[in-house]
């Protein structure tokens, strides 16, 4: 991760990354203040079970009276039934309230992922992503709730039967005292390597994620080449390699939870020995013995409960320290300090001035070289020239996904540099060569570039689109779920949804990437068709590999190795014997050959 671009490296530490969850845990902090009022009642009462213990023992059976003993264990019972209701309180508060931080976390996460510029998930995967907003939040849900609960609970008790137990017998306590230490040894020691382990396997778990939604992404291309068998293995490994992590996490951290509690149980069969011989010699009577073992249980379970949450704290902490190398990840394109306005509803002036980029992942290839060109309020350009001549490039500086190294791209005058992004990209409707259809129904993917716009407003921008017809035959209509990627339709209705979606959005600048190269003569025309109305008294790009779909074009740009090698309409182009005239040829004497093969 430290490679990605904008990475900020969050502060090195171990449980101290947790500290910065505070913002998230602020807003709740009545509730948090709640439970631990809750939390220090019902050690309170544990504590109190102590005593009625001794008061049972002692009072009740050691003085023979009935009375005496119903006293005792009616006392025992109000004292059980106080710490029921206050552990109900701090349950119902602890796990409510990581419920909530984590649903605060995600939205804020993935509200931050979505303004990341397109440099930032060129260098990393997608599941990694969604690993980190589930699995990573999912464990933070499990501490905030319960872990940092128990810890604090038995830390609290541990500490006030400590003090008990002091009280009672100074001389068996200081045995206690001496068995503390033993047990934070392996706790220091161990659960350091805990946490270590505890980061490599959510690293693993990540790359199975990533397995799993690239297969699955592109089930289709699996299954064309018999990828499968090939796909099992290499998931198998990923799977494989999670296991051993956590497998190997699982069995210190069994260790470590072991030693404790051994050595914490020792302590006490040591105690019981030594304190028996008090009671034998009358120097303690059996009620304060029983009361005495009560806490020096509290102390020994405490301290094995505390060192098994510490390994989760730690592991908490390797969660949050990945979640906010997200949150600290900054986008390239970002609001300047005192934007520049852009019109409402541009004109549609665009203008490439000197232009000079290269991608943040391939800062030695340079994608565009001194390019400069301007486009009228409703003129028509298209762009044509190999693969690789910076076609693509120019949308996307267009569009704001990068910033040129040097010379700038306005629209209306404005630089695009100096605008909020934002605002730049509402006056900019992309139609992309393979169109993006969500899993949602027809008229929500139609009304993605306009949310707000009623029923009436899609059904007019699709029979615009010559894609009312189709819509109306599906199942329920303009209610009809799409499917994942649209995969209920044909790839001339996908293009046509796009196309539509595009109309409502209705912006000045129209982005066409060859939206008709993939289609089939009918499907072509229909879409053919949808783009003309799409493009009336709009400014619009047209990339071009079909040489055929551009030859009415007002003005075509070749570019090639990303500069502009030549300018003017098909017929000039065509004379001039260059570039564009080779590319005609090439195409246009292979069509009929096509044809008539």
């Amino acid at each position: 991760m430290a490679n990605l671009p904008g990475f900020i490296p969050p502060p090195k530490g171990d449980i101290a990354h947790l500290a910065r969850l505070s913002r998230f845990l602020a807003p709740h902090a009545k509730r948090i203040v709640g439970a631990l009022a809750a939390l220090i009642v019902a050690s309170a009462c544990v504590l109190a079970l102590g005593q009625g213990l001794r008061a049972v023992v002692d009072a009740g059976l050691g003085s023979r009276d009935p009375a005496h003993l119903n006293l005792a264990l009616a006392g025992f019972v109000l004292i059980a039934a106080v710490l029921a209701l206050a552990t109900w309180f701090r349950f119902y508060l602890m796990m409510s309230t990581g419920e909530l931080v984590v649903a605060d976390l995600r939205r804020a996460v993935y509200g931050h992922v979505l303004s990341l510029s397109p440099a930032y998930f060129d260098s990393s995967r997608t599941g990694e992503i969604v690993s980190r907003l589930t699995n990573d939040t999912t464990q933070l849900q499990q501490v905030i709730g319960f872990g940092i609960s128990m810890f604090l609970r038995n830390a609290l008790m541990s500490a006030g039967a400590l003090a008990l137990l002091f009280v009672s017998s100074p001389k068996l306590a200081a045995l206690i005292v001496l068995g503390v230490p033993a047990t934070l040894v392996p706790m220091l020691l161990i659960g350091r390597r805990v946490r270590r382990l505890s980061r490599d396997n959510q690293d693993r778990v990540a790359d199975v994620s990533a397995h799993v939604d690239e297969s699955i992404h592109e089930i289709r291309t699996v299954q064309a080449y018999v990828h499968e068998q090939a796909d099992r293995e290499a998931f198998g490994s990923a799977v494989t390699a999670a296991l051993e992590v956590g497998v190997l996490r699982v069995r210190v951290k069994a260790w470590l939870i072991a030693l404790v509690m051994l050595i914490g149980f020792c302590a006490v069969g040591l105690i019981l020995w030594i304190g028996g011989q008090d009671v034998l010699a009358g120097r303690m009577s059996a009620g304060e013995l029983s009361a005495f073992v009560f806490y020096a249980v509290l102390v020994a379970t405490g301290a094995a409960t505390v060192s098994e949450v510490w390994g989760e704290i730690q592991r908490a902490a390797g969660a949050t320290e990945r979640l906010m190398e997200l949150l600290d990840t900054r986008a390239q394109v970002a609001l300047p300090a005192a934007p520049l306005p852009l019109p409402a509803r541009a004109a549609g002036r665009v203008r490439f001035d000197a232009v000079s980029f290269a991608y943040p992942g391939r800062p030695e290839v340079s994608a565009l070289s001194s390019v400069s060109f301007s486009v009228s309020p409703g003129e028509h350009v298209a762009l044509v020239g190999p693969s690789g001549a910076g076609k693509s490039t120019l949308f996307a500086l267009l569009m704001r996904f990068y910033d040129p190294q040097s010379g700038s791209v306005s629209i209306d005058g404005v630089d695009l540099s100096r605008c909020d992004p934002h605002e730049a990209r509402r006056q900019v409707a992309l139609v992309p060569q393979e169109p993006v259809i969500f899993a949602a129904s027809a008229a929500d993917n139609v009304r993605y570039g306009r949310p707000q716009a009623s029923l009436e407003e899609v059904r007019a921008a699709c029979a615009a689109a010559y894609a009312l017809e189709f819509i109306e035959r599906l199942p329920r209509g303009m209610d009809t779920d799409l499917g994942e990627r649209g995969v209920k339709l044909s790839g001339g209705q996908r293009q046509r949804i796009s196309i539509a979606r595009g109309l409502l959005a209705d912006r000045p600048i129209l982005l066409l990437d060859e939206a008709t190269s993939s289609l089939d003569a009918e499907s072509e025309r229909v879409v053919q068709m949808a783009l003309a109305r799409l493009m009336r008294g709009r400014t619009t790009l047209v990339i071009a590999h079909r040489l055929a779909t551009v030859q009415n074009a007002g003005r075509i740009l070749v570019l090639d190795h990303g500069r502009i090698v030549a300018a003017g309409t098909h017929a000039e182009l065509v004379r001039s014997e260059g570039l564009y005239a080779n590319l005609a040829r090439l195409q246009f004497l292979a069509e009929p050959q096509a044809a008539s093969a």
